[in-house]
């Protein structure tokens, strides 16, 4: 397969894979809504930097083995489960008091590093992408590629991850959207940890079998 003919192909799949729903577009709607644009392009960015993690590991061709051990998949599975159960407890606790839309209780408007950093495990811990990227990497990559191919294509793939929750954050930021669904915010938090719980459990009981 060619440079640009495995380029085209990384690119259709991953932005394919990065619209479809899961954890990382809800962390990043969810900060967007709650703390601005700022925030989501942020935990974006951390997103693209957990992809650094799968990236190295595939290419590494680590992502076979991780995929057919049930060992190490149990124990991926149990802690990006327990991780988005933690996410998900986060978001139910969510109120609403007389005084209008206040925060999880306990929570404090989220410092750079912190927002980076929760996006970062919100991608590294996510338990299908070692399945994800055994299948991409299989299409297009081997060890056996050149090294500045690989670069390219593991630096290409994160900036398109970047690029796209970019573009949801800005989205979900705009002025207009962000004040009509901040009307319904702890709402829109409760849906969301229930929707993390609802993952993480399942997550977990995968582990399991």
């Amino acid at each position: 397969m060619s440079f640009w003919h495995g380029f085209a192909v990384i690119t259709v799949v991953h932005l394919l894979a990065a619209a479809s729903p899961g954890p990382d577009f809800a962390y990043v709607t969810r900060q967007s809504l709650v703390q601005g644009r700022k925030a989501g392009l942020l935990a974006s960015a951390g997103i693209a930097l957990g992809l650094a993690i799968h990236i190295v590991y595939s290419a590494a061709g680590l992502a076979a083995v991780i995929a057919h051990s049930v060992h190490w998949m149990t124990v991926i599975k149990l802690v990006g489960g327990a991780y988005l159960l933690w996410l998900g407890v986060k978001g139910l606790r969510a109120h609403k008091d007389a005084g209008g839309i206040v925060e999880a209780r306990g929570e404090l408007p989220s410092s750079a590093s912190r927002q980076v950093l929760g996006g970062f495990l919100c991608n590294a811990f996510n338990p299908k992408a070692p399945i994800y990227f055994l299948a991409l990497f299989t299409v297009v990559l081997s060890p056996g590629l050149p090294v500045p191919t690989l670069l390219a294509y593991g630096a290409w793939i994160m900036l398109l991850q970047w690029l796209w929750f970019s573009l949801v954050a800005t989205v979900f930021a705009h002025r207009v959207i962000r004040d009509r669904l901040l009307a319904v915010r702890h709402w829109i938090d409760r849906a969301f940890g229930a929707a993390m719980v609802a993952l993480g459990f399942r997550v977990l009981v995968s582990a399991r079998e």
